[in-house]
Order: C-alpha cells, then structure tokens, then sequence
C-alpha cells in the first residue's frame, strides 16, 4: 500500500524523510512516497507526484510552526482529500499543539509526535492495508522495538529559527492565558473535529444496523428472549414507576388539580414515542408494559 507523505519547509522534509525510511520497518507492506521537489518556491507539480497521489491509499502531512499556515501544504492537503478517503489523511503534528492548527487541516484527525499516539496512527495505516497488513500483536511489538529509534532521529532535528519562518519575521505568540485554558482549548478542539467526523460520515460513528440492533436486540444474547435492548425496559418500568409515584401523591394531596393537569400534559409527551418502540419491537413484553403505562395514565 502508497503512503503519500506531504512537506513543506526545511524542517518538515526531515520529519517526512524521516517517516518515509522508518515506516516499513514496523509495516513491511506499506511504500511510503515523499515528493523531492521544494514545494515552498511554488514549482509545479510533476506528472510523478500526481500519479502518487492517485495511486495512494493514506496520506501524511508533516506539519511544523513554520508550515502551519502553509498554502502549498493545505493545498495539497485539499489533493490528498480528494483522492484518499479523508478518513485515511492525517496531518503529523511535529512540535506543533493541536490548538495551533488552523485552516484546512482541522477537517482531518491529527497525530502528535508521542508514543501512544504514533502507535494509533500505525494501526489506522495497518487498517488501511486490508489483507496485507499484519496482526495488531505483532504491530505493537514491531513498534515497541523501532519506536526508541524514531524517536531518537527526531528529537535532534534542530529547532526552526526563533526570529523567523521560512526566512520571514515571525509574530510574536499572543498569551493565551496559560496551560490550563491551552488544555481547555485543545478539548474543544478534538469535540469539534469528533462532531465533525459525526455529521461527515454518521455511519463511522453509529454503525448501520446498531439501532435496529437497539430496537429489536437478539434473543441469543438476551436470555429473557422476548425483549429488545434492555435499555428499553428499564426506560418503560421507571417510566412507569414515575406515573404511580406521581398518582400516589396526587391521592395524597387532592387539592393540587393545576399540578395534576401540568404533569399529565408533560407526560403525554412521552406516549407517543414510547408506543412507537413498543410497535416497533414486536415483542409481547413490549407491548404489556405499554399497555400497563397507558392504564396507569
């Protein structure tokens, strides 16, 4: 399997050098594709590079401070999502808080230059290998035994020059009010990519079939055979339990007629969805507690 690995900037062709010679020491099947043209001094790409791009099943993008902002690279970002599921495109953040990301680049699931989640990224490449991938133990292993050697290759790549980018003067950093919002901030940031993931592609999240599997449940895995997702049941008996607490209180207090009136008119609300799922079952018990439910009601 292709991996086509973008750069941009001095420091990020060393991180995706870098990759390019580690990778297959951990996925033996996989041929990772870094372009050798200074995509910075806006060369035109070649016909070689866009044959890659085609013929590529996952990308990496290497991203540093100095390319976070990078046209060319959200550019090619914009490529890669085009001919890769954008599932399988993943910006490599070396240096870099998720936080700081902007742009293009926040509509993928990033990876950050730590173990644990190197060792995910390898596994979501592997996944991407269909048959030719290797087992889940013996990638963890691999990776245990290669990893000290990454990390080691990476750690003493320089750090870009502190007055500039790319031979450009660079702005100050404005405070964002310490590590604790930082922290905050990188939260939201992966909610916000999580929901984006969820209204892109609902079915990554909510696979087909789980809410027939919700509704209808299996009578092999449910040895109460007779009945759905025993989430249901418990709704429908506290459910139930809620309207003779309720009728027990009004005996109690006769004179709270308004309040009678408000919670029938509250409760109602419920019927209808609850009768829905109890149709829908087609379980007898289903039907019996709804039958119970509109009785107490």
């Amino acid at each position: 399997m292709k991996v086509f690995i973008s750069w941009s900037g001095h420091q990020s062709h060393t991180v995706a050098t870098t990759l390019r010679d580690w990778l297959p020491s951990v996925i033996q099947s996989i041929e990772p594709y870094v372009s050798s043209e200074d995509i910075d001094k806006g060369a035109r790409w070649s016909t070689d590079i866009a044959k890659e791009l085609e013929q590529a099943s996952f990308g990496l993008l290497c991203v540093t401070r100095s390319n976070v902002s990078s046209a060319w690279l959200s550019f090619e970002a914009g490529a890669l999502g085009k001919s890769v599921d954008k599932s399988r495109v993943c910006p490599f953040l070396f240096r870099v808080k998720r936080s700081e990301v902007t742009g293009p680049l926040l509509q993928f699931q990033s990876t950050i230059y730590e173990e644990d989640d190197i060792l995910k990224l390898l596994k979501s490449i592997n996944a991407a290998c269909d048959t030719s991938g290797i087992e889940e133990s013996r990638l963890e292993k691999a990776f245990q035994v290669w990893w000290p050697t990454l990390q080691k290759v990476l750690n003493e790549i320089p750090e870009e020059g502190e007055g500039e980018i790319d031979g450009l003067p660079k702005a100050k950093p404005q405070q964002r009010g310490g590590p604790y919002l930082e922290k905050m901030l990188e939260e939201i940031l992966e909610l916000t990519r999580v929901n984006q993931k969820l209204l892109r592609s609902p079915e990554e999240i909510l696979p087909r079939g789980y809410m027939h599997d919700i509704m209808v449940g299996s009578v092999s895995q449910d040895a109460r055979a007779g009945f759905g997702h025993p989430v249901f049941e418990d709704l429908f008996k506290r459910f139930l339990e809620l309207l003779r607490g309720f009728k027990n209180t009004m005996e109690a207090c006769p004179q709270s007629d308004g309040c009678r009136e408000a919670f029938r008119e509250a409760t109602a609300i419920m019927m209808s969805p609850l009768e829905y799922i109890a149709d829908r079952s087609g379980r007898a018990i289903m039907r019996g507690l709804y039958r119970e439910i509109m009785g107490e009601f």
